[in-house]
């Protein structure tokens, strides 16, 4: 069963623009909100080509094998801009085996479109921005599946999120492939996520270009990505997230930055003019004692740590990476910015370690082939008092992570 939607065309606005004809502006919402609770497994609920205004989110609950289609990322348009009910533009839970493909989604006042609780998400050639400029009032995620399994976003373009252009949270075997995000404050982030891959992707233009997180009190601890084959690139934006954020601790010109994660590989990325930073490796001892100010997600973080979580980074393999970088001084806007104008003037680090190191393991990390880089251990656990740019203790063959998916 295939449902066609029957346009109603309650709204129509006139819109100026670049176009010679201005946008003419439908509703469809109450005819497409009931296909959607009438939807039987197995059925694609079909928009045609249109710009469409929405008031309240859609909503997806317990379909299994439904697909969510348009007919081109220029040709449907689906606008939150005028919402008034609810936070995301669309929201999914307790499905399997969902697809949304073919559409742009924009300006919703939270979460363009969120998923939780799924078995099989696919996102494929969806567009999903904020259309204005990058703002703090802007929704945090352009895609945000969370708690999820088998999580695929593809082919796909995030723009504008004051949080994560991609994010996926507190998920498992997850494909982020061939996407362009930009505009962000993060363009891609895995936070507490499993059996990652990222790859293929153009994070360009964002605060920070890929995040691996692993943060306190949340359902489960991430391990085992592999980064690699992306290009990150020229991620100098300045960073718009809300004060007490976590990623309001990212500074302007971070390429690709890894906190509190193990068993991951980052390879064959080319990692070019982020102002500040190419690749940070981060314990979260540091990066709370940044931004932990009274009711920050950090400090909200930091009452739900237990003795199971463990802050320092581990098991780090790092190699045949390409780093250029066309600047002389990094952002003067953050502590990393400042500490590396201070310390490391006019040699900005290619690779940054804080230096904290776990108290009662071994640490792990091979960095090799990655041509000639500025390596930094800044040595934040001693106030800075061994930092040193000597890197032969981690000049070690890197070893490797099977493929996570054949």
């Amino acid at each position: 069963m295939k449902h066609l939607i029957s346009l109603l065309i309650v709204l129509a606005v006139a819109c100026a623009g670049p176009a010679e004809e201005p946008i003419q502006w439908m509703s469809i919402e109450a005819d497409l909100q009931t296909l959607i609770i009438q939807a039987q497994d197995g059925d694609t609920i079909d928009i045609p080509a249109g710009n469409y205004m929405f008031e309240n989110p859609l909503i997806l609950d317990g379909l299994s094998n439904v697909v969510f289609q348009g007919q081109g990322i220029k040709e449907t348009v689906l606008s939150f801009e005028m919402q008034t009910g609810g936070a995301e533009g669309i929201r999914a839970a307790n499905c399997t085996n969902l697809v949304f493909q073919n559409f742009t989604i924009q300006d919703a006042p939270g979460d363009n479109i969120k998923v939780t609780d799924t078995e099989g998400i696919r996102f494929t050639n969806v567009k999903s921005e904020w259309s204005g400029e990058p703002s703090e009032e802007n929704g945090a995620y352009a895609f945000y599946p969370v708690l999820c399994k088998r999580v695929i976003v593809e082919n796909c373009l995030a723009i504008g999120s004051a949080d994560a252009g991609i994010y996926v949270g507190q998920s498992d075997c997850v494909i982020i492939r061939n996407n362009e995000v930009y505009h962000n404050v993060a363009g891609i982030e895995s936070e507490n996520s499993r059996w990652v891959e990222i790859y293929g992707n153009n994070a360009h233009d964002n605060t920070g270009g890929i995040l691996i997180f692993d943060m306190p009190g949340l359902t489960q601890s991430g391990h085992t990505t592999r980064v690699y084959d992306n290009d990150v690139i020229s991620n100098n934006h300045d960073n718009f997230a809300p004060e007490g954020n976590v990623v309001a601790v990212v500074p302007p010109g971070t390429g690709i930055m890894m906190m509190a994660t193990r068993n991951i590989e980052v390879f064959e990325n080319r990692i070019h003019h982020n102002r500040t930073i190419g690749t940070a490796l981060a314990s979260y001892v540091l990066v709370e004692a940044l931004g932990a100010e009274e009711g920050s997600q950090l400090e909200a973080a930091n009452q739900k740590i237990d003795q199971e979580y463990d802050p320092y980074p581990n098991q780090v393999f790092f190699h045949d990476n390409e780093f250029k970088n066309k600047h002389w001084l990094p952002t003067l806007k953050n502590d990393f910015g400042l500490l590396f104008l201070t310390y490391f003037t006019f040699s900005l680090p290619d690779f940054a370690m804080d230096g904290i190191l776990p108290p009662d393991k071994e640490f792990v990390m091979c960095l090799s082939n990655n041509g000639e880089f500025n390596f930094a251990n800044i040595d934040a656990e001693n106030d800075f008092e061994n930092r040193s740019t000597d890197w032969s203790a981690y000049d070690c063959d890197s070893g490797t992570i099977e493929p996570i998916f054949q």
